[in-house]
């Protein structure tokens, strides 16, 4: 869209913040503001009738919020793009947001010159993530996948932790040793490792079990 022009609706409950944004995006930023709305609602009947190139929401509003008019947007298949503006950061709103379909997701602490380029960027379809939103997806994305054990699974691990051998578990939970050996092997693959010392380790650092003397019933 090199060139031209884009047009945008606006949506947001707050007639101050609106009126702060339009203060931003002047004409001088090559972006013109076709529409305004006060709900999500509204914003939806906006985009239908005008077919903007960007749809700028806030997150909470009234009768629809920014997630649900975005999915409506996103569902009706036309050229419009959604960009959240709010000043919720939360994990759950900025993967709700993104799952509904918005190309972008930006703070309302942004400068007017990040807004201009963001609005821009959306308009041709590039996602666009405020950096502090941006830090939180990739932080999620090295997040260890999570890890359930099954309550024998966890008998056992924790019997491990104990120093119990592999024949003195069986004794203890009155199963086979081959047993044993199955249910660890188990947990080794779901907790990446490949030795007993190591499945202790990281079962304690993720909470899965706990340390020896803490348990319920020991001293």
């Amino acid at each position: 869209m090199s060139g031209e022009r884009v047009r945008i609706i606006l949506a947001d409950d707050h007639t101050v913040m609106r009126a702060g944004v339009v203060a931003l995006l002047t004409p001088e930023s090559g972006i013109d503001i076709i529409g305004e709305a006060g709900n999500g609602r509204q914003a939806v009947e906006l985009v239908d009738r005008l077919a903007p190139d960007v749809a700028l929401l806030d997150l909470r509003m009234p009768v629809l919020d920014g997630v649900e008019a975005t999915a409506e947007i996103v569902a009706a298949g036309g050229r419009t793009r959604v960009l959240i503006l709010t000043t919720y950061d939360t994990d759950a709103d900025i993967e709700r947001a993104v799952e509904a379909g918005a190309v972008g997701y930006l703070l309302k602490d942004a400068t007017g010159e990040q807004l201009v380029a963001a609005v821009h960027a959306a308009a041709r379809g590039e996602t666009v993530l405020a950096p502090r939103v941006a830090q939180r997806l990739v932080a999620r994305m090295r997040e260890p996948a999570p890890v359930s054990l099954t309550v024998r699974e966890i008998e056992v691990l924790n019997a491990v932790a104990d120093g119990l051998s592999n024949p003195d578990i069986g004794r203890k939970l009155v199963i086979a040793e081959a047993t044993v050996k199955t249910h660890l092997l188990r947990i080794f693959a779901k907790l990446d490792v490949s030795d007993r010392t190591h499945a202790v380790v990281v079962a304690l650092d993720r909470g899965l079990i706990t340390r020896p003397g803490k348990r319920a019933g020991q001293a």
